[in-house]
């Protein structure tokens, strides 16, 4: 059987053969033919590409327009607008598969034979779509709030279908994948409108403790941006190696939290030197027997 099968298939061959040798004129005719119909299939899939991308960005722009006249939260804004566009750019590729004759009911049965190995593969992809229902059903930030998460500081920018992103204070754009924000440790520091601050200073070992307690608490008294309620707290906090540690805490608002830190370090800095109050260093002290 293997050998009739062999010999039936070269027949075939040699007659399509002789067919084209014999009929040059037809046999081209029917290329061209097949090129020509091919060639108006990829000539119509690149103009509903196009007509398609043209259709998506007004869309998108009218439902920005549409939700920016709404008094919506603006995570929930951009979580629609990543969420209508993902919508869109998959119709448009269903679309201009049907076009290029791509039966989509074959893939449709395609993906369902393989519905384990897609579903590990869209794991990640499905948990962060999850995980970005969770943060705009709970909220634990926003867009514009300063949070910490996943090792990275920023201000929240946008809430997208399946990431957040974040701008670091050095103007980096960061993408945190939602999943890990919706399960994992944030800290917002936006939800309360005060914040403390705190600093260690060290001085040498023999300065008088109410010396220092004082010079603190006068630059306290005198920065506006400080808030007189809590009270600030000055403390002894350890007797280190080489420094007596005294800590300082204040409230400040959020908004003055960075500035009112860096300043203080300033002015403390000029009033120890003002009162020969001085900051110390490791030394090493070698002792010949």
């Amino acid at each position: 059987m293997p050998e009739n099968l062999t010999f039936g298939n070269s027949m075939n061959m040699l007659l399509v053969l002789l067919n084209v040798f014999l009929n040059p004129e037809q046999s081209l005719q029917g290329l061209i033919n097949k090129a020509t119909v091919l060639g108006w299939v990829i000539i119509k899939a690149i103009i509903l590409f196009i007509v398609g991308r043209f259709l998506i960005l007004q869309i998108n722009r009218l439902v920005r327009r549409f939700l920016d006249r709404r008094a919506i939260d603006p995570s929930v804004k951009t979580f629609t607008r990543s969420l209508v566009n993902v919508i869109l750019t998959v119709m448009l590729i269903i679309s201009i598969a049907d076009v290029l004759g791509i039966q989509t009911a074959s893939f449709a049965a395609l993906i369902a034979s393989a519905g384990v190995t897609i579903g590990v593969a869209l794991s990640g992809n499905l948990s962060n779509f999850a995980g970005g229902i969770i943060i705009l059903l709970f909220r634990p930030f926003r867009v514009g709030n300063y949070i910490a998460a996943q090792s990275f500081e920023g201000t929240v920018k946008e809430i997208q279908i399946f990431h957040t992103i974040i701008t670091t204070p050095d103007n980096r754009i960061i993408y945190v994948p939602n999943g890990s924000l919706s399960s994992g440790v944030v800290t917002n520091y936006n939800v309360t409108s005060t914040r403390r601050v705190e600093w260690i200073f060290g001085v040498e070992y023999g300065t008088d403790y109410e010396t220092v307690k004082a010079a603190l608490l006068e630059l306290v008294k005198e920065e506006p941006r400080i808030l007189p309620e809590p009270g600030p707290s000055v403390a002894l906090k350890k007797l280190d190696a080489s420094s007596v540690n005294i800590r300082l805490r204040a409230w400040v608002k959020n908004a003055d939290y960075t500035s009112v830190e860096v300043d203080m370090n300033r002015k403390v800095y000029e009033a120890f030197n003002k009162l020969n109050i001085n900051f110390p260093f490791p030394q090493l002290t070698i002792h010949q027997g």
